[in-house]
């Protein structure tokens, strides 16, 4: 999985995941300090969370069709230098109306990574190994969501809040000048060679490649998305609105909050990196790689909507906690798994449009999760609702992916054999 260069593959993606978790959550965990600087309402809070996703789902579906014209290596790379640098204006912010703006800019850079991410795994790896080359990429995030509670938590409480926005920004642009030198956008010699005859061995082979909104009118990509909608929905709720959870409901202080935001994001770490090689195992026993897929997914999401309400319906501290967390980790293990779908039923040079496309969709609950918390919240004085809530969207997910999602085969695709064929190899021109 490491071998022929890979490892720095691996290496940098999931360093980008760290990266942007920490960017992403630094907001969350200053969010009392900003709050209270700035006279915000929790009904505003909500709504400023909220704008990160308007420029965020947008440029979801954008980065993917870049990933696919100009490559995914170039695309993360003007990514990253612009979020980081959008993080770092945070500081220049001075009410409302500035960090609704600041935000949706800095949501813009965000959009790109995962699509990316899941564009360069494509590049890179065979079809029997890109579900766990995926999750291991990609279980960067939620350690960045582990690790800003306490540090942003630390230079917050010792340096003011502002002072992490321009560290986090540092950080950013230091990892964008090593991915520009060192990084390549596709593998040469004996790994490409590899990768052309696994895929040739594959049932896309026998597919010719069609124009991109083909694809995203199949229920296959639909009702993904749709699971993916439930999963990031309840993703930001816990990114958004835990810290503040525990500070408003349970009376922790800055500092205690800080630490306790660790323990979800840690097993949502091990989530997201278990769940593909869970997945790729399935596959290897069985054969069957939509079930495969499919097996990990429905099950994950079952058992997190049953943590999620049970966590919503608890009054102490120490059982809201332990309920989140695995409710995170049930979460997480699915968390490879969409990008899985998409690989395996999308030809390599369309993965990265319809996984933008995807990802474009699953990512409109940022618009509106954050700010319906928000207003819960306000209007009922307790986060059961919000996390009652959370739980019925992913039961509904897993029900349609268990119901509707299936492999496209070349009978699907029939009705569209007039139009012309493009080369499908993940090393062809895309």
């Amino acid at each position: 999985m490491f071998g022929q260069g890979r490892s720095l593959i691996i290496i940098m993606l999931f360093l980008a995941g760290v990266i942007n978790y920490l960017d992403r959550s630094a907001l969350s965990v200053a969010a009392p300090f900003i709050q209270k600087d700035y006279g915000l309402s929790t009904g505003e809070m909500g709504m400023i969370f909220s704008s990160f996703f308007v420029g965020y789902a947008a440029f979801n579906f954008i980065g993917g069709w870049a990933a696919d014209r100009y490559g995914a290596k170039t695309t993360l790379l003007l990514a990253m230098v612009l979020w980081s640098l959008f993080s770092g204006l945070t500081v220049l912010t001075v009410g409302f109306a500035s960090l609704v703006l600041i935000r949706i800019l800095f949501g813009m850079g965000e959009g790109p990574l995962s699509v990316t991410t899941s564009k360069m795994v494509n590049n890179w790896y065979t079809p029997k190994r890109r579900a766990r080359a995926i999750g291991t990429s990609m279980s960067g995030t939620p350690l960045g969501g582990a690790i800003s509670g306490p540090v942003v938590g630390f230079i917050a409480v010792t340096y003011g809040w502002k002072v992490s926005f321009i560290i986090i920004m540092l950080v950013g642009l230091i990892w964008a000048a090593v991915w520009y030198k060192f990084v390549k956008e596709k593998p040469e010699g004996e790994g490409a060679e590899e990768i052309l005859r696994a895929e040739g061995q594959g049932e896309l082979a026998a597919q010719p490649v069609f124009p991109l909104r083909f694809y995203l009118k199949q229920p296959t990509v639909l009702f993904t998305s749709l699971a993916f909608f439930s999963y990031n929905y309840t993703l930001f709720f816990f990114l958004t609105w835990f810290p503040s959870y525990l500070t408003m409901a349970h009376g922790l202080n800055v500092k205690d909050m800080s630490i306790a935001t660790v323990i979800p994001w840690v097993l949502g770490f091990l989530g997201l990196a278990l769940g593909g090689f869970i997945s790729d195992f399935v596959f290897k026993k069985t054969g069957k790689m939509m079930f495969s897929r499919k097996v990990v997914l429905v099950t994950c999401l079952l058992a997190c909507a049953v943590c999620i309400a049970c966590a919503g319906m608890v009054s102490t501290l120490y059982p809201a906690v332990i309920l989140v967390a695995l409710a995170v980790f049930f979460l997480y293990l699915t968390g490879a798994i969409y990008w899985a779908i998409i690989q395996d039923t999308v030809p390599a040079a369309r993965v990265g449009g319809v996984s933008g496309f995807m990802h474009f969709l699953a990512n409109t609950s940022g618009i509106v999760g954050p700010t319906l918390t928000g207003f819960l919240v306000q209007f009922t004085g307790s986060f059961t609702s919000a996390f009652l809530l959370a739980g019925l969207l992913t039961v509904i997910g897993a029900v349609c992916v268990a119901r509707y999602v299936k492999p496209l085969s070349v009978a699907d695709t029939g009705h569209a054999a007039a139009q012309s064929p493009q080369p499908a190899s993940a090393l062809g021109r895309s």
